[in-house]
């Protein structure tokens, strides 16, 4: 313990509170010997640098037992990696600096449900560099984390939907899942254009300008 609390920047007092609040798992112990590990070492660094962003000790607990009971990062790719979509491995700090105090036990949660993320050890794995990118931005627009996660499912119950059409539609005598690997650019494609021009029409029904056509 004392080896760990140095190792950590912390004072062994600080190191028991955490572990009576059950912020760090518990040793290994052989016999009157409990060893700590680096996992143990990384969770302590989590917290120290939570707590300078302003985090709460509260706050953290709960985002220390979202974080242990969320879905490992098999669970999360299930039969394989994304096709297309990038995976990002983050520390519990490094997202709480994309997202800041809307890094909630809530929002991780709803993170998890949506299958957005996962967790492999001391890491959290992003399911799509994309996503994380984008749902950043929207946030720095002034957008609640909360609103974009429960977009976000509306938009996954559609896009099944959408993805269930083209397959029907490709899939037919002859054709195989070869055929649709092969022919999603299309699909794609047709979606982004008739999105784009739902957009020009929500666009106009607000007031907005007129779309520039090229």
């Amino acid at each position: 313990m004392e080896e760990l609390a140095e190792e950590a920047g912390i004072t062994v007092r600080t190191l028991r509170f955490y572990r009576e609040r059950k912020l760090i798992h518990p040793p290994r112990r052989e016999g009157r010997i409990a060893w700590y590990d680096e996992t143990h070492l990384a969770r302590l660094r989590t917290i120290s640098a939570l707590l300078e962003r302003g985090h709460t000790l509260n706050g953290i607990a709960e985002l220390a037992e979202a974080f242990d009971h969320g879905r490992n990062v098999g669970e999360l790719l299930g039969l394989g990696a994304p096709t297309e979509e990038t995976p990002v491995r983050l520390t519990p700090e490094a997202l709480a600096d994309y997202f800041g105090d809307q890094a909630t036990p809530e929002n991780f949660a709803a993170s998890l449900e949506l299958g957005y993320l996962g967790t492999d050890g001391g890491e959290i794995v992003h399911i799509s560099r994309r996503l994380l990118d984008v749902t950043a931005a929207l946030v720095r627009e002034g957008i609640p984390l909360a609103d974009v996660l429960s977009a976000g499912r509306r938009v996954r119950a559609h896009t099944d939907a959408l993805a269930e059409l083209f397959t029907d539609l490709v899939i037919t005598e002859g054709r195989t899942a070869e055929d649709l690997q092969r022919l999603r650019p299309l699909a794609k494609s047709v979606v982004e254009a008739e999105l784009s021009m739902a957009m020009d029409r929500r666009l106009q029904a607000r007031g907005g300008p007129e779309p520039q056509r090229s």
